[in-house]
């Protein structure tokens, strides 16, 4: 059994360490609010928009002209892999990782694959790889939809002439603090909804001319997306954070209480031993 003084010092350490996980519980509490309030409402702005997208390009025959609706034989891959620049979250960063080499292995195997990587995590891991084009890990300090839209421009373009024949993205997606779903999300090209499974026909008068809204509302319609995912993962992450430093403290609170047990336990020993070598000292001088 440790002696007194380690189990002390092991008691102030774990004491210290709930401190900490308790501080980066409330904080990401706080900043997760923001985030979920965030990507709940621009969620079905950008989900209806992406519908608006697909069925009006259901519908018009010289959408196909578009180069982001150019449908191609899969040869080179692009994985857009959305990660956090900070650990301590559980499973969030390496569920990401792992999806995106099974894709890479599997799914992809016989194609060539390249990898965009934002967040810090993931560019380590996966810049390991050697097929990382390019890394933004800054733009998590200042999320808005102007920045994402940059890097969704330079997606478009690479698609666009040709680079990458499939671009997808491997995110998580918010559901709730406890809850985040690793989506694999097709980006381009936009497939257009068949008409055989609209099950109403609606008739819209366009103004001005449908291959005009499509085509001015389609790089739109790109950016969302990707500032959208961006968003999801936010929110997860700090869910995800949330949810391992409760545990964490629960954990270090419950050790906390083991080693104060352990520590009373070997005092009350230490004690008895005292008074046993008291009173058998006692008897010898009387005897």
């Amino acid at each position: 059994m440790a002696n007194l003084k380690e189990i002390r010092n092991r008691i102030a350490s774990v004491s210290s360490t709930m401190q900490i996980t308790s501080a980066m519980k409330m904080v990401s509490a706080a900043k997760l609010k923001k985030a979920q309030d965030a990507i709940t409402a621009m969620r079905p702005y950008a989900d209806k928009l992406t519908e608006l997208i697909q069925n009006l390009s259901s519908t018009l025959e010289g959408v196909s002209q578009n180069p982001y609706t150019q449908v191609r034989e899969k040869q080179n891959i692009l994985i857009l892999a959305i990660t956090s620049n900070r650990g301590l979250c559980g499973a969030f960063n390496s569920n990401v990782i792992k999806k995106t080499r099974q894709l890479i292995e599997t799914e992809y195997a016989q194609q060539t694959t390249s990898l965009i990587t934002i967040g810090k995590k993931g560019s380590e891991v996966l810049g390991k790889t050697g097929i990382v084009v390019a890394s933004y890990d800054e733009v998590f300090d200042d999320l808005t939809y102007e920045r994402t839209g940059v890097i969704a421009q330079e997606i478009m373009d690479h698609f666009a002439a040709g680079r990458y024949d499939e671009v997808v993205m491997v995110y998580n997606r918010f559901k709730n603090a406890a809850t985040q779903i690793v989506q694999v999300e097709p980006y381009l090209p936009i497939i257009a909804k068949s008409q055989e499974a609209e099950t109403v026909q609606t008739d819209y008068l366009f103004e001005p001319s449908q291959p005009e809204i499509v085509n001015t509302l389609l790089p739109k319609a790109l950016k969302m997306q990707v500032y959208k995912a961006l968003r999801d993962s936010f929110a997860s992450e700090h869910g995800a954070r949330m949810t391992a430093m409760h545990k964490a403290t629960d954990n270090a609170t419950e050790l906390r209480d083991q080693l104060k047990l352990t520590y009373n336990k070997a005092r009350q020993a230490a004690i008895t031993n005292e008074i046993l070598e008291i009173v058998g000292g006692a008897e010898a001088l009387k005897n």
